[in-house]
């Protein structure tokens, strides 16, 4: 679904982590802090928020906390990371990728202060935003304040679209009730969980449910209809394989592929925008995407040969194997609605090739949030009904979703 579009200006946008040591810089003033960052946690002069904070003088850092792929971002999807110590503080640097997605009671031990500084992608199962939750959820057991400092929603602040993640299937890339796309920032988010009483057990009926001291530090200057490229930000990988705001736009859709037995195009320069097996007729995928809706992109046949690519992926899906397939380009990025886009592409396949394109169950219900994408994909329902399925869901989403909207 899609909120009303604003018209942009051409001016630069300030994010949280700009703001933090000039307009909020009492809240960092003689307090010992921790840090929840990667790569990504950058000022606008290119000093990250680490350096930033240190060379203030404001206040002491403790320690830092970094989410998956690490706190320098170079670890490859998935790939466990372990504690280190930073090599210029000398601080620990926890990793909340491996045995503990939670920071413990001795992990925040001395902290006065947790700040958050990472750039998301936008979309449910993209980790860091269940990394960000747990840290909340953490810092109120603990009666810790917590501070995110803001950053744009890179694929704008308008659509939610796609299932609401059922109860059942809560994990690690489904930790919060959300749609697939969500259309908020990670302040908007974090203040959305916060007086929603979404924090601790899900489906508590605690009369207390579990609230966080939470200060968000808004952005500057971004309206919710602004593409990253139009922030002035410089783009900044937020993973390995997210190395354009391309493969963004169409990623909440297309990383279904994942729980398939197709490649989603890791191991290739292309990932997310390349779909395809050993065994792929490209023509017969084509002829069937060509009935179906699918706005704002273009398709084409693909050759290709996923192959380990160091610090950015390990062990692809049919790994030196050569694959046929599709090759999406985003024409006109407005128009895309990634959801929809991956499950008509999916249905494309399935019905191409509905003995070969298999569905790892477990693994594709935790990427939709719903079963029930499987169950009409498997019977060949068209994509159209299949997304009209989650729209009564979206729409109580979108009502609880309108009261934390913080830019226009």
């Amino acid at each position: 679904m899609t909120a009303p579009a604003t018209t942009n200006q051409d001016q630069v946008v300030r994010t949280g982590a700009d703001l933090i040591l000039s307009d909020a810089s009492d809240l960092l003033r003689n307090k010992t802090v921790g840090i929840l960052t990667n790569h990504t946690g950058l000022l606008s002069d290119g000093r990250s928020i680490v350096d930033a904070v240190a060379q203030s003088g404001l206040c002491r850092i403790k320690a830092l906390y970094g989410p998956e792929h690490g706190i320098a971002g170079d670890t490859p999807d998935g790939k466990i990371v372990d504690h280190i110590r930073h090599p210029g503080y000398g601080i620990p640097v926890y990793s909340l990728y491996g045995r503990i997605h939670k920071p413990t009671k001795e992990m925040l031990q001395g902290v006065d202060l947790l700040l958050c500084d990472i750039q998301d992608v936008g979309a449910r199962f993209y980790t860091f935003i269940s990394t960000i939750a747990l840290c909340l959820e953490a810092t109120a057991e603990q009666r810790i304040p917590f501070v995110i400092l803001d950053r744009p929603n890179p694929i704008r602040g308008l659509d939610y679209d796609g299932p609401v993640r059922i109860p059942s299937l809560k994990s690690f890339i489904g930790w919060m009730p959300l749609p697939v796309t969500h259309g908020l920032t990670i302040g908007e988010l974090g203040s959305l969980w916060n007086e929603e009483g979404w924090l601790g057990p899900e489906n508590s009926t605690s009369s207390r449910p579990l609230k966080a001291q939470l200060e968000v530090v808004p952005l500057k200057g971004w309206k919710r209809s602004m593409w990253y490229d139009e922030t002035r930000l410089r783009w900044v990988p937020p993973s390995p394989n997210m190395r354009t705001l391309s493969t963004a736009v169409v990623y909440p859709g297309l990383c279904f592929v994942e729980g398939t037995s197709l490649s989603e195009g890791r191991g290739t320069h292309s990932p997310f925008q390349i779909v395809g097996a050993p065994w792929v007729d490209p023509e017969k995928v084509l002829t069937h995407l060509r009935g179906f809706h699918t706005p704002g992109v273009s398709f084409a046949a693909e050759e290709f040969t996923p192959r380990e690519i160091p610090g950015i992926a390990s062990q692809p899906k049919h790994e030196g194997v050569q694959c046929k397939g599709i090759h999406i380009t985003v024409t006109n990025r407005d128009m895309v609605k990634p959801v929809r886009l991956g499950v008509a592409v999916l249905a494309a396949f399935k019905r191409a090739h509905p003995d070969r394109t298999v569905f790892h169950v477990r693994r594709f219900d935790m990427l939709t949030g719903n079963p029930d994408v499987r169950h009409q994909l498997e019977r060949n329902v068209p994509p159209e009904e299949i997304c009209a399925g989650w729209i009564e869901e979206l729409e109580k989403f979108g009502t609880v979703r309108s009261k934390y909207l913080m830019y226009s």
